[in-house]
């Protein structure tokens, strides 16, 4: 029983088409380590039901004999079944409000829950995830949403008007192929006088950043550091810039002191931002970094109103964020909310503090897609099971019955386990105190 996997189908909406395994890690994993699959049937999914079966998967509905069962998404409750052990993004460890009702039912049938966005090395960094991928689709959208806003809001013309949202590409190379084709052709014909420089900032350089920077790295590029930024850069034509900004570029230490990296993650209440500094110098921002609400915003409310008060009916030289973060009221304080894949981009008004859908109106635009990689449904899945694959052996073999450091599971995995047998684990026992808020 222990050496059977279960892979539930994704239907969160219509555009979660990931998986967690593709068909051709299933037959080495089902060959090499002698591991049955059970997937349920898709008529979404990126994979066809028959590419599981020629892998050595059994393709059904019924997963209740699986004592392991892989995913994506959240699953719903009706789905959770006792004593099981479950694997996907929970959306718990901020204390989510919304997913408290999926973790106190996983805490009642007495279930094991391991969460993706904690499997960590020894070092912390995160070893399972769609970080990449949600930066290169982001970035594809991002200048799609700049090409179609540029010329709704002021009539300029760029080649960015030639391209289309990620999802409407068969794979990432036919992206990254027309985006080339745009690059070719702003060297050709040129930047708009209006937007030059035309800077680009990247807040964050992890794997969310580095997929961004991939797609914008095929336009002709010139890097620039923060501080050359500051002092100011020669307008090109036949180039765009890009300047990626670190953590001590965007807060500064309150007393004075000099930066401290672990100081500003363990007490950031020390720091306050000062990445307004930049926001006048880019063109379009896009945001990859990690936020919770006790660290510093880079984006606010007040100062976007203060600009566009201030610019006397011209449009301020930020023109687009591409929030691939997508932290509502967040970092990006105007991200009122998640976006949606056909209807990505709205404007948001300074004045009003209002969203408009769409290109048009006054305010700055914004992408907030909270899915991103579902994007790039296959390329995505491959990159992840590729990362998943070689865990799944211990985790097939591991007896969940046992204490959790006596499970046999690695400590990649025992790091990453939210609730064992029902029971928070030692890492996880703030979300108590966010079962309770949420009146769970």
């Amino acid at each position: 029983m222990q050496s059977v996997i279960g892979i539930r189908r994704e239907d969160k909406n219509k555009w979660e088409r990931r998986v967690p395994l593709v068909p051709k890690d299933v037959a080495a994993l089902a060959g090499g380590q002698r591991i049955e699959f059970m997937v349920q049937p898709s008529a979404n999914r990126a994979f066809a039901d028959a590419d599981y079966e020629q892998a050595g998967a059994q393709v059904q509905e019924d997963l209740s004999i699986c004592p392991v069962v892989l995913g994506v998404k959240e699953m719903p409750l009706s789905f959770l079944q006792k004593e099981r052990t479950y694997m996907f993004f929970s959306h718990t460890i901020k204390g989510q409000k919304k997913n408290m009702p999926l973790l106190r039912k996983m805490m009642d049938l007495g279930c094991t829950l391991i969460d993706y966005e904690k499997v960590t090395d020894d070092q912390g960094r995160r070893l399972i995830f769609f970080g990449r991928h949600a930066g290169l689709a982001g970035m594809l959208d991002s200048l799609w949403g700049l090409g179609r806003r540029l010329q709704e809001a002021e009539g300029l013309w760029t080649p960015f008007l030639n391209l289309r949202p990620a999802h409407q590409y068969a794979n990432l190379a036919e992206a990254k192929e027309a985006v080339a084709q745009a690059g070719r052709e702003l060297a050709d014909k040129g930047v708009p006088e209006a937007l030059r420089p035309f800077v680009c900032g990247f807040s964050g350089y992890g794997h969310v950043s580095q997929g961004a920077q991939e797609i914008y790295d095929l336009l002709p590029v010139e890097d620039v550091t923060p501080e050359e930024l500051l002092e100011g850069l020669t307008p090109a034509k036949d180039k765009v810039f890009k300047v990626v900004f670190r953590e001590e570029d965007m807060v500064k230490p309150e007393s004075g002191h000099s930066f401290d990296l672990q100081e500003y993650y363990d007490h950031p209440e020390r720091y306050q931002g000062r990445f307004e500094d930049y926001l006048d110098h880019l063109t379009m921002l896009m945001n990859c970094i990690y936020w919770e609400s006790r660290y510093p915003r880079l984006v606010t409310k007040e100062f976007l109103a203060r600009r566009f008060q201030s610019a006397g009916g011209h449009p301020p030289r930020l023109r687009f964020v591409g929030d691939v973060s997508c932290d509502p009221e967040g970092a990006v304080e105007a991200t009122l909310a998640c976006t949606t894949p056909d209807d990505p981009v709205f404007v948001y008004d300074p004045i009003e503090q209002k969203a408009q859908p769409g290109f048009a109106g006054r305010g700055l635009a914004i992408l907030a897609v909270d899915n991103l990689p579902a994007e790039l449904p296959r390329d995505s899945s491959v990159a992840f099971s590729a990362a998943l694959g070689p865990f799944v052996p211990a985790l097939a073999e591991a007896d969940m019955n046992r204490p959790l450091a006596e499970t046999g599971l690695p400590a990649e995995l025992q790091r990453a386990v939210i609730v064992h047998r029902g029971k928070l684990t030692e890492s996880f026992r703030y979300l108590e105190a966010h079962l309770e808020a949420a009146g769970q």
